[in-house]
C-alpha cells in the first residue's frame, strides 16, 4: 500500500481518537484550573463524556434554517475540514513516511489551509444569520490577518534551514545531517541552534492561537457576545464536524511547530537518532521501528503543544477586538519583519 494512503488511513483515525480524548482533556485541565471536577459520571473518573456526547450529537436532527441558503449551509462544515484535513498529507510522520515531498511543503500547507477562511465565510453567510455573518466577518478578518505574522515567523525558519521542504528540516535536526551537533538530541534542533527562533516560535504559537480561533483570540464565537459566532445555526454532526475541524487545526499547527522548531521525528536524547534503530536491523523490521520511534516523538511533541494551547486557553482573558488587531498589526507584524531581516543577514554572515 502507498505511503500516502497509509498517512491518510492514519490521520485520520489519529485525529478522531485525539479529538475524543482532547475534549475530555480540555474539560479536565479547565476544570482543574477553576478549581472543579470535571466529567465525573459517566465511565470512570467521566472517561465516556465525550463519546456520550458525540452518541447525542450523531442522534440529533438536521435543522437547516427556512431562509438559509441550504447548498452553502450545507457545504461549509465539510469544507473547512477538508481544509484542515488536507494540511497533514505535508507532514513528515517519520524518517521514511512522508505524504508529500513537494520542494514548497510548507508554503502549500499554509495555501490549503486557509481555505477554511471560505468556508467560515460560507457557514456565516449561509445561515441567514445577523449573529453568524458577524462572527464569520470576525473570523475572517482575524484568521487573514494573523496570517501575515504566522507566515513571517515560517519564513525565518525557511530562511535559517535553507528549504521550504518540511522533511527536509527534519533530517537537518537528525544527527546525521552534515552540520549536525556531535552531541545530537535536543542540541540540533532548530530553536536551539538558531537562537533567533526562539522569539519567531513565540510569534507563530501566538498566531496559531488566532488561527485556530482559541482563546484568548477567539472573538469569532465569543459566547457572552454573539451566542456562538459564525456556528450559532448549526447543530448535530454539522457541528461536530466543525469542533472535529478545531481540534484538528490544533493538532496540525503544533505538528507543523514540532516540526519547524523541535526537531521533528527526532528524538530530544543526545545520540539517538530517531531512526537509528532501523540502521541496525534490515527489511520490514527496520522501516518498522522507523515509523513507531518517528511517530511516536513527533506526536507526543505535538501533544504536549496541544496542551499547552488548553492550558493557555483557560488562563488568559479574551482580548478585545481593538486589542487583537492591535496586537497583530502593531506588535506581531513588525516584530516578524525584523527577525525575517536579522535571520537573513545572520544567514549571510
Amino acid at each position: 500500500m502507498p505511503t500516502v494512503v497509509l498517512l491518510f488511513l492514519f490521520f485520520l483515525g489519529f485525529l478522531l481518537l485525539y479529538t475524543v480524548f482532547a475534549v475530555y482533556a480540555e474539560r479536565k485541565i479547565a476544570a482543574f484550573i477553576q478549581d472543579r471536577l470535571g466529567p465525573m459520571e459517566t465511565g470512570y473518573y467521566g472517561l465516556l463524556q465525550t463519546i456520550a456526547d458525540l452518541l447525542k450529537m450523531l442522534q440529533k436532527e438536521d435543522i437547516v434554517l427556512h431562509n438559509a441558503d441550504k447548498l452553502l449551509f450545507k457545504l461549509a462544515p465539510f469544507l473547512i475540514f477538508a481544509s484542515v484535513f488536507a494540511g497533514f498529507c505535508f507532514v513528515p510522520l517519520a524518517p521514511h513516511a512522508v505524504g508529500s515531498g513537494s520542494a514548497t511543503g510548507v508554503f502549500a500547507l499554509m495555501a490549503i489551509i486557509s481555505l477554511d477562511v471560505m468556508g467560515i465565510l460560507m457557514a456565516g453567510w449561509g445561515s441567514n444569520s445577523k449573529f453568524s455573518v458577524i462572527g464569520a466577518m470576525r473570523s475572517v478578518a482575524q484568521i487573514v490577518s494573523y496570517e501575515i505574522p504566522l507566515g513571517l515567523s515560517v519564513l525565518c525558519v525557511a530562511v535559517c534551514a535553507g528549504t521550504l521542504n518540511l522533511q527536509e528540516m527534519a533530517w537537518q535536526q537528525s544527527i546525521f545531517a552534515p552540520a549536525s551537533n556531535l552531541w545530537g538530541g535536543i542540541f540540533n534542533w532548530h530553536i536551539v541552534r538558531y537562537p533567533l527562533l526562539l522569539p519567531a516560535f513565540l510569534i507563530f504559537f501566538i498566531a496559531s492561537l488566532a488561527e485556530c480561533n482559541r482563546a484568548p483570540f477567539d472573538l469569532p464565537e465569543a459566547e457572552s457576545e454573539l451566542v456562538a459566532g459564525y456556528q450559532t445555526e448549526y447543530a448535530g454532526f454539522r457541528w461536530a464536524m466543525l469542533m472535529l475541524s478545531e481540534y484538528g487545526m490544533m493538532l496540525l499547527v503544533s505538528l507543523l511547530s514540532a516540526v519547524m522548531f523541535f526537531g521533528a521525528w527526532n528524538t530530544p536524547l543526545p545520540n539517538i537518532g530517531a531512526w537509528r534503530l532501523a540502521e541496525w536491523t534490515s527489511g520490514m523490521l527496520g522501516q518498522l521501528s522507523a515509523w513507531l520511534w518517528g511517530s511516536f516523538w513527533l506526536l507526543s511533541k505535538a501533544l504536549l503543544l496541544v496542551g499547552v494551547q488548553m492550558w493557555v486557553r483557560w488562563t488568559y482573558p479574551r482580548l478585545r477586538i481593538d486589542q487583537l488587531m492591535a496586537l497583530c498589526w502593531k506588535y506581531l507584524t513588525p516584530a516578524g519583519l525584523l527577525l525575517l531581516l536579522f535571520c537573513a543577514l545572520m544567514k549571510l554572515m
